[in-house]
């Protein structure tokens, strides 16, 4: 009996080593990271960037491939149904995961279950941003205009239940007034339109605004952050500007599908971890308009289900619809 137990135990240990081993050697081939949005925009500048590093740490190809469509759905459901042995990453605007099931309530997958959560990766927020020869000059005197011109100030935002939409929605009900929201198919022709002053303000990811902040064709009125941010510490909060709780933005994540082993997980969230803690990783994010925000698997994992609850309520209470 003893001899048969010390061979089992024997067996365990080498199974065990052997599995260690495999999760030490990831990756041992090229990895694919799926972007949901098209290239060029916030998500895939970070997620190139990110690419490239773990690349260079591990020593195999992490290879972004862009999967659009329908708000990130497609890509995310592509993620979802892929094998959870590592190689097959999902760099997430968590808007997918957190609002997606409030706008979209029939997803070919679960926004919770069906992804192992890696660690969050950066958080840029909205930038409340207008025209620079629209008559505002900060937040407060863009509300009064709005609230003097009832619909006259268009919002342009990047489509609706979008993110930057229900950031409009629930600043326009938290100050009273109303405007006339304009739906637009991306970033970039969102804020070619309020530079070029055929729509008055936007509020969307600082990655996407700060360049034309810094190039003076945009005038930033507040950012929805919890905090002000590092690198332009004068730009005050919404929450400073009397909107408790205003907190809005795209955030980033890493998941894998459903399933992944805790090791490779594990090396993953330590890899990265490592990476946005180099002080040039730190410049080089904070340049784009973003902080690194790095967690734990599980704190990724609570994020997603506090943020989903959040904008649930946001949508519900004003009935947004997605045509």
């Amino acid at each position: 009996m003893t001899h048969a137990i010390r061979l089992i135990a024997t067996v365990f240990a080498m199974l065990f080593a052997a599995f260690s081993a495999h999760a030490q050697a990831y990756p041992v081939k090229p990895v694919r990271v799926i972007i949901t949005f098209p290239a060029g925009g916030a998500t895939d500048i970070v997620g190139r960037i990110l690419s490239a590093k773990l690349q260079e740490s591990l020593g195999q190809p992490f290879l972004v491939e862009n999967r659009a469509g329908a708000n990130g759905n497609i890509g995310a459901d592509f993620v979802a149904k892929a094998p959870a042995d590592g190689y097959t990453l999902f760099h997430a605007d968590l808007s997918t995961l957190t609002i997606g099931p409030a706008v979209y309530p029939k997803l070919p997958f679960d926004p919770i279950d069906d992804f192992t959560p890696i660690t969050l990766l950066v958080n840029s927020p909205h930038g409340i941003a207008v025209h620079p020869n629209f008559k505002a000059q900060t937040l407060a005197q863009f509300i009064d205009y709005a609230k003097a011109n009832p619909g006259k100030v268009n919002y342009a935002h990047l489509g609706n239940g979008s993110a930057s939409h229900l950031a409009g929605i629930e600043l326009a009900a938290r100050a009273g007034v109303t405007f006339t929201f304009i739906p637009y198919k991306g970033g970039a022709p969102a804020l070619a339109d309020v530079a070029g002053g055929q729509a008055d303000a936007l509020a969307i990811a600082m990655v996407s605004t700060y360049p034309y902040v810094r190039g003076g064709k945009l005038r930033l009125l507040g950012i929805t952050g919890p905090n002000r941010m590092s690198f332009i510490p004068e730009v005050p909060t919404a929450i400073e500007l009397g909107y408790p709780g205003f907190v809005a933005g795209q955030v980033q994540g890493i998941f894998g599908p459903k399933g992944m082993s805790k090791e490779i997980v594990a090396r993953l969230n330590s890899e990265l971890l490592k990476i946005l803690g180099d002080p040039e990783m730190k410049k080089r994010i904070s340049d784009l308009g973003a902080e690194v925000t790095p967690s734990t698997p599980e704190g990724l994992g609570r994020f997603v289900v506090e943020q989903k609850a959040k904008w649930a309520k946001i949508v519900h209470d004003h009935n947004v619809k997605v045509d």
